[in-house]
């Protein structure tokens, strides 16, 4: 089963950082304001960053150290992503 991390840039220029099983089902979730209070209010614009692990474990811890990043972090996490 795959995992995953990830960060969401909202209208706001805020980020969401989660992790899940089913990355497309997950922002479709998001993008339809069922899937976190947090992206309810504040509504997702682009995936920001992405990431493939091969346990749970590994998808939570790396969705811990995203949310503890800076926001300027995750603007070169987001412009670092999409340069690939």
């Amino acid at each position: 089963m795959p995992f995953f991390s990830y960060l969401l840039q909202c209208a706001d220029d805020s980020f969401y950082a989660g992790w899940t099983t089913n990355i497309e089902n997950r922002l479709e979730a998001h993008n339809s304001g069922k899937a976190s209070r947090y992206t309810r209010s504040r509504l997702p614009v682009q995936l920001a960053y992405v990431a493939h692990h091969a346990s749970q474990s590994e998808a939570m811890k790396n969705e811990a150290i995203l949310k503890n990043k800076t926001h300027r972090e995750k603007k070169q996490l987001m412009d670092e992503f999409y340069a690939k």
